[in-house]
């Protein structure tokens, strides 16, 4: 089934040479010669936005347009793709800036969703988290119980009605080997390709 594919590239470092970077262009070119559509590719490190300070910033402040431009970006995908690195066990600053931006109530989030809770607006989406890490893969989800995932996949996505919301943790990336690298790179494609 053709999906319509959103990308948050999520490093904050624009240089091409980061592996989140070649890992979000494989999963694109894969999908897109799989006949799913890659509708964009949300670069928050090239994005232009303020960080909000206040409540009432969140709730009733203007959104600057290029949220505007990422939120209808988001709106018209079946599935998003979240790419980053893994910084001090949890999002980098920039991307959780972006996600504070983006995910605003009437955006993300409404009234109306019975028991006192929100109603869940980006229900009918689905999402991968793709994560770099320097440490070993398991070491973080067993040690540290992945809890930079798990505020992302339970507080931002899940609280906003995406689901599922499926994971792949790349461990040790700045020791990798070239042919393990492609290995990843391979997993990328086939994800990209059954649009997932």
């Amino acid at each position: 089934m053709m999906k319509h594919i959103a990308i948050i590239q999520g490093h904050p470092d624009t240089s091409s040479m980061r592996f989140c970077r070649a890992f979000a262009s494989a999963y694109a070119e894969s999908a897109t010669l799989a006949g799913h559509v890659v509708i964009e590719t949300i670069d928050v490190a090239k994005m232009d936005f303020p960080w909000l300070r206040t409540k009432d910033e969140f709730e009733k402040g203007v959104v600057p347009q290029s949220i505007l431009a990422a939120q209808e970006t988001i709106r018209r995908a079946d599935h998003l793709l979240i790419v980053f690195p893994l910084w001090l066990g949890d999002m980098p600053a920039l991307l959780k800036a972006f996600f504070e931006q983006t995910m605003r109530p009437g955006f993300s989030f409404g009234a109306g969703g019975g028991r006192g809770l929100p109603a869940k607006l980006l229900k009918g989406k689905s999402a991968r988290v793709v994560i770099t890490m320097g440490m070993p893969a398991f070491f973080y989800r067993f040690y540290f119980g992945a809890h930079g995932l798990k505020n992302l996949k339970r507080n931002i996505l899940a609280f906003c009605g995406v689901a599922p919301v499926r994971h792949t943790l790349i461990g040790m990336i700045e020791g990798k080997d070239p042919k393990v690298r492609l290995k990843w790179l391979a997993l990328a494609r086939e994800l990209g390709r059954k649009g997932v």
